[in-house]
């Protein structure tokens, strides 16, 4: 474990490049609507988080893949430029790298479609080869955008070392066994919801479908409701944890800059509870700005609105 004040986050996932198409609401089935514009923007749930995670403090490490096409080299270079260790980074011959489809509606609301691309060659040799990069980290954070053997074999590595490990099961998808075995779960409200069944339409609905994830495997629960705050659920106490208000813009990455701020403020702290109160500032500032990555706050920024 790293014993540095400066706390040491591993990334398993996705790196995509994002086409950001922006539009006064989303189509619906057979309907076609004129966009405002389109913005290729670096993204993907675990590059997203890796990079929460640095803006917030973080010594972060990237381990996944892109491909040999020109957003690959693109992707890299901006992880590189925010401070990120890539050396765990591989690059598919003969492959393109991961897309997203991104569309937001003036509202905030988004639909996305992705394309996983080189993010579903990394595998569970390419974690073996890497485990250094998590064997004396503080904190894995795994997603759902590369495959499942391969986050559980992170998942597995990191329970090993004693690395407390965050899963973000985005998209929502069946887990297979052992991917619940995680120290959290911070899925949003319809991830939740996937997994488990069931709805969420007040706080009581949150408390039980967090008691029902609960009891699949995960040590604590944190349910993101948007602007109501975060259900938290740790076996023992339901707590609602709030947030601040803002105007939302753009919600893409606000359970990213959530899990990032999260992981690293854990970290530091060991409550749990006064991370996700962080985390759940940095998640609105997110939705307050346009973009995944340039929506992600700094350090300085989330403590600013805690004052």
């Amino acid at each position: 474990m790293n014993n540095v004040s400066k706390p040491t986050i591993a990334v398993l996932g996705s790196i995509n490049m994002d086409l950001v198409i922006r539009c006064d609401h989303l189509p619906k089935p057979g309907e076609t609507v004129s966009a405002q514009s389109m913005t290729e923007v670096p993204g993907g749930k675990g590059a997203n988080q890796a990079v929460a995670a640095a803006r917030c403090g973080g010594a972060v490490r990237m381990i996944g893949c892109v491909g040999d096409d020109g957003f690959g080299q693109k992707l890299l270079a901006n992880l590189i430029a925010e401070s990120i260790d890539c050396d765990a980074v591989l690059k598919a011959e003969s492959c393109e790298s991961g897309l997203a489809i991104v569309n937001v509606e003036n509202s905030g609301e988004n639909a996305i479609i992705v394309i996983p691309g080189a993010n579903a060659r990394i595998t569970p040799a390419d974690v073996r080869r890497f485990e250094n990069a998590i064997n004396d980290c503080d904190v894995l954070m795994v997603q759902l955008e590369t495959p499942q053997p391969t986050v559980l074999a992170g998942i597995q590595t990191a329970k090993r070392s004693g690395a407390k490990v965050i899963l973000d099961p985005a998209p929502a998808a069946t887990l297979g066994d052992g991917l619940l075995d995680v120290d959290l779960i911070c899925p949003n409200e319809s991830e939740a919801t996937a997994i488990v069944g069931g709805r969420i339409e007040t706080i009581d609905d949150a408390v039980a479908i967090a008691k029902q994830l609960h009891a699949r495997g995960p040590a604590a629960v944190a349910i993101t409701l948007g602007p109501r705050g975060t259900m938290l659920y740790d076996g023992a106490r339901a707590e609602l944890i709030e947030s601040i208000e803002v105007d939302a813009v753009d919600t893409t990455a606000a359970g990213d800059a959530f899990a990032g701020a999260l992981a690293v403020r854990w970290a530091e702290t060991g409550s749990l509870r006064d991370a996700i109160a962080w985390a759940n500032r940095a998640g609105a500032l997110a939705a307050s700005k346009r973009g995944a990555q340039p929506s992600l706050p700094q350090r300085t920024q989330i403590d600013a609105v805690c004052d």
